[in-house]
């Protein structure tokens, strides 16, 4: 670096160093200043300088609880020209953060005017608003002018600001804090002021209480919105332990009863730094995208309280059930982190505890206790000299009287006479007392004082109050000295103050009991779409061409139906709105329908294929209604299949399932439910092949074994029956042929088997 100069005969100055250490050491400059000034509170007054700043700046505007309003543009220009010389919009969206009651549990700034809602919108120009103290905040400057803190020159020297605030009650806690800095962040939850002071009272009578007693007595953050605390008791108490974890905190909601076995859901709290709108949107996408089909619709019908109105699609669906899916998939529910990340005395960066912090609280509290009583006594030592001072002058009035009308300095023939105690109405010299060597002069403090006295002072009333004063002083002075010479009384007197501020604020005053509850977290299921939907007979009508229609109700399958010109129908069975419709495609995927969601029977339906994946040179093989804990034959027109279970072939998504492995020129010959202990199997050569269905193997997915040797062709048709009951099947003429004795054709699997019997269909097909 070069240090320029204007004198061209100075040679200038060259200062060379590595790269990285001089931009190592900018950095970690950078680094601590906004550690240090921006970024973590201070363990002992839960401040950040900005809020600090404001809330000093306030004070000296003199806007007091019971004050007027003050314009916020004026409170930020103070703050901004006097001790924060940043951007007065900062300094703006700081201290309307501290009067949001949805943000702040104990609100410092009592805003008037547009000051944000709990929807997202930002508050209104600070042009437009105005501000005042509220009075807890007050309790935090309580002591300022008795030297209760140490006070440093602001940022260009001509005034002074507070390090630390005197904090009468523990705010980091209270009002929670969260920041990032560089490196490390922090985030602490706005907790409880009345259950705080508790486990301070308990630190004060017992400094080694355990972490479970304090917990018991703070069992967990207590949030301005309100909600429900759903996290393990164990999570919560090693997250006070360690200063790190997280709280579950959800939604607070009930069941309104709208009669004739209708109901909905009305949310009354939301979760904490949860925008309402944001929650509204995304409740909305989930009834668009259908991820939560048991929600048919929301409203907000919010005013000054939070009203969101959930309907369910049927009223079959639990509750529970349609609020367990939107825990999991909204913002109804959230993980609000813990990292009690804190300044400690205001220099050192620590993750503390929850006892660390309020030791760190209860030490400052000691600290600024001492400093006022200290204060104090130098006070009354100030005031008693005084007094002093003028009833020397009430038992000598005459000669105080005669040095001040003659005497050129009378300051000075004041601390030069050495007074008696003679008293003004003194008849002998009985009355009098002759002053020890060296005693009865007056200090310079006691002179000035009797100079500036008022005439009207000089009254017998006056003198009388004055010993009064100065007895009352002395008692006070000694009660002041001993509570400066024993801890056990200083924490007493902690213990009282925190014991006011708790009667004050604590959950007998408005808006001080706990907003935040408890309950156990219980697992909820997913809801089947089945649940969601209400329950009416259909028949379900599909073409060779793939075209589908439900009709409503249960129509004869003999019934004459239209189809388009070319086409014909191919499938027609009764089902219900709740059932699942399994589509078989020759492409040995399984596709699933739900039956409610199938369209009318009016029209001549639509195609399939805009319902699911199904490519277009893939036929449908089969349709069947999916049934639970049942076990399917699949097959492929090569002969090769297994057993699987139905659970096995349910698809999620419009892409299908695969199940049945095929390859080029294979396809999916048959779906049979499994109904028996043996197999049939017949190929396109007419051989008929009986073996037992153990033979087959059970499996999700795959190829599958052979079923049937074939020298030509394939697969034609396979079935499941009870060897016992033989083997029927219908003739050309439509009458249904039973063959009992079935030894003919009875071998094991992957054998050719033997020609069919006499009256077995042409096609090939059992059924």
């Amino acid at each position: 670096m070069t240090k320029k100069t204007d004198d061209p005969k100075i040679e200038p100055v060259l200062h060379s160093e590595p790269l990285r250490r001089a931009i190592g050491e900018r950095y970690l400059t950078y680094a601590l200043s906004t550690i240090m000034h921006r970024a973590l509170p201070d363990a002992r007054d839960g401040l950040k300088p900005v809020h600090r700043r404001i809330l000093y700046a306030m004070r000296e505007l003199r806007l007091s609880p019971t004050g007027g309003f003050r314009k916020s543009a004026k409170i930020s220009g103070d703050v901004m020209g006097n001790y924060h010389p940043h951007g007065d919009a900062a300094i703006y969206d700081a201290m309307a953060r501290l009067a949001q009651d949805f943000n702040v549990r104990y609100p410092l700034v009592d805003g008037q005017g547009n000051f944000g809602n709990i929807d997202g919108d930002n508050p209104a120009a600070s042009r437009y608003t105005e501000a005042r103290l509220t009075a807890i905040a007050e309790t935090l400057m309580e002591g300022l002018a008795e030297n209760a803190v140490d006070f440093r020159p602001n940022y260009d020297g001509t005034l002074e600001e507070p390090v630390v605030m005197p904090a009468a009650f523990p705010n980091l806690l209270a009002n929670g804090s969260s920041g990032i800095a560089v490196g490390m962040a922090t985030n602490i939850p706005p907790h409880n002021l009345h259950e705080l002071i508790d486990a301070c009272q308990l630190m004060l009578k017992r400094p080694d209480a355990s972490d479970d007693e304090v917990v018991a007595l703070v069992p967990g953050p207590d949030f301005p919105t309100g909600g429900v605390i759903v996290e393990p008791r164990e999570n919560i108490l090693e997250a006070y332990r360690t200063g790190r974890g997280a709280f579950r905190l959800r939604a607070r909601w009930q069941v309104e009863d709208l009669g004739r076995g209708m109901w909905q859901i009305i949310v009354t709290e939301i979760p904490y730094q949860v925008q309402k709108s944001k929650l509204i949107e995304r409740l909305a996408e989930l009834i668009q995208t259908k991820k939560v089909p048991a929600l048919a619709d929301v409203r907000d019908e919010s005013a000054d309280d939070i009203r969101i109105v959930l309907e369910p699609r049927v009223r079959t669906v639990e509750p529970d059930m349609l609020m367990g899916m939107l825990f999991k998939n909204s913002d109804l529910e959230i993980r609000f982190s813990l990292n009690m990340n804190v300044l400690i005395d205001g220099r050192v960066p620590r993750v503390c505890s929850l006892k660390e912090v309020l030791r760190a609280f209860l030490d400052h509290r000691r600290e600024v206790l001492q400093r006022r009583t200290t204060h104090r006594i130098e006070r009354i030592d100030h005031r008693l000299e005084i007094l002093e001072g003028f009833i020397i002058t009430f038992l000598n009035l005459d000669r105080v009287i005669d040095i001040i009308r003659y005497d050129e300095d009378p300051k000075r023939a004041l601390m030069a006479e050495h007074w008696g105690r003679k008293h003004k109405r003194a008849t002998s010299e009985a009355d009098y007392v002759a002053p020890a060597p060296g005693a009865g002069a007056l200090t310079e403090v006691q002179a000035e004082a009797i100079l500036n006295m008022r005439l009207r002072s000089l009254r017998k009333l006056e003198e009388m109050e004055l010993v009064a004063e100065r007895d009352a002083l002395r008692a006070e002075r000694a009660d002041l000295s001993e509570l400066m010479a024993s801890d056990i009384l200083q924490w007493k007197r902690i213990g009282k103050d925190l014991a006011d501020i708790q009667k004050q604020f604590g959950k007998g005053a408005a808006g001080g009991a706990r907003r935040s509850t408890f309950a156990d977290m219980a697992d909820v299921e997913d809801v089947p779409y089945e649940a969601m939907i209400e329950r009416e007979p259909i028949t379900v009508i599909c073409s060779k061409m793939g075209w589908i229609r439900a009709m409503k109700g249960h129509v004869a399958l003999d019934t004459e139906v239209k189809f388009k010109d070319g086409d014909e129908g191919r499938f027609i069975f009764h089902a219900e709105t709740t059932d699942r419709i399994l589509l078989i495609g020759a492409n040995g995927r399984f596709y699933t329908l739900i039956g409610a969601n199938l369209p009318g029977g009016r029209g001549m339906g639509e195609p399939v294929r805009l319902m699911v994946d199904l490519p277009n040179d893939s036929e449908i093989t089969d349709l069947m209604i999916w049934r639970a804990a049942e076990k399917l034959l699949v097959a492929s027109t090569a002969g090769d299949g297994f057993v699987v279970p139905s659970e096995e072939v349910v698809a999620q998504t419009r892409a299908g399932k695969q199940v049945l492995t095929v390859k080029d020129g294979v396809k999916t010959a048959l779906c049979r439910r499994v109904q028996g202990d043996h197999v049939a199997v017949v190929g396109e050569n007419r051989k008929l092949l009986v073996f037992p269905l153990a033979e087959l193997p059970e499996m999700a997915k795959g190829k599958g074994v052979r079923l049937q040797k074939y020298k030509d062709g394939g697969l034609s048709d396979a079935i499941t029956f009870v060897l016992a009951q033989g083997l029927s099947w219908k003739d050309p003429a439509g009458r249904t042929r039973l063959e009992a004795d079935l030894a003919q054709w009875r071998g094991a699997r992957a054998s050719a088997g033997a020609m069919a019997p006499r009256g077995f269909p042409r096609d090939n097909q059992f059924n």
